[in-house]
């Protein structure tokens, strides 16, 4: 009798990059004002808190420099940019643009279990947000983000506006005493209800919402 062959080996997920790990790392602490704007960047520092090694940070680095999360400076080394009030309003409009693409995509793109993971993300923000707990809120921000994006299929997109992301969140905490998180709560549902009911046109609405909401935070900063 001729014994049965075994069934396949599935190959395991692949190992993130610890460049990109690093990435994440310094990307959160940047976002959430842990490196407030204008401090200096230690390579060493990062490499003892992330506990990554010296090349992986250092191409991380680098990453954030080529999109301008950190300067480099003559004789100064690496400092965490500034938060430019005039240019934000700028960093919103292209992420505008950006983000009804990837709206549009995920509204078409979606699995069924993307779509209920996508509407789970949002009722954590409006759950977050009625506590007013900012934390909460914002790593459900995240957590949608990230199915949204893998949700759209569109790795173009969501390479360009990742960068602007990072920009509205750190824009966002450096002046939260300023916004009202259940608005903003609203709109990320709104969007989501789009995409989990495969309506593209609601999703973009969604979409216009948020970034709506974004703006007039911004530009009541400005106008202070």
């Amino acid at each position: 009798m001729k014994p049965s062959s075994a069934p396949p080996k599935r190959d395991a997920a692949p190992k993130r990059r610890a460049a990109d790990v690093a990435y994440d790392a310094i990307e959160a602490m940047i976002s959430t004002l842990q490196l407030e704007p204008g401090t200096p960047v230690v390579e060493a520092d990062i490499v003892e808190s992330t506990g990554l090694g010296r090349t992986p940070v250092r191409e991380a680095l680098l990453r954030m420099v080529s999109i301008g999360l950190i300067a480099q400076q003559p004789r100064r080394g690496l400092l965490v940019s500034h938060i430019d009030l005039a240019e934000h309003l700028d960093v919103i409009q292209t992420r505008r643009v950006l983000e009804r693409l990837i709206a549009s995509c995920a509204a078409r793109r979606a699995t069924a279990p993307q779509r209920q993971a996508i509407v789970r993300c949002a009722e954590k923000m409006v759950e977050a947000a009625a506590r007013k707990h900012l934390d909460d809120y914002m790593l459900a921000d995240h957590e949608l983000d990230v199915v949204t994006h893998q949700a759209s299929q569109n790795h173009s997109a969501v390479k360009s506006v990742a960068p602007l992301i990072v920009q509205c969140r750190r824009f966002w905490y450096a002046y939260q005493h300023e916004g009202e998180v259940s608005e903003g709560a609203r709109a990320h549902m709104h969007l989501a209800q789009g995409i989990a009911s495969e309506d593209e046109t609601h999703a973009l609405a969604g979409s216009d919402q948020l970034m709506h909401y974004l703006e007039r935070f911004a530009q009541r900063i400005i106008d202070q």
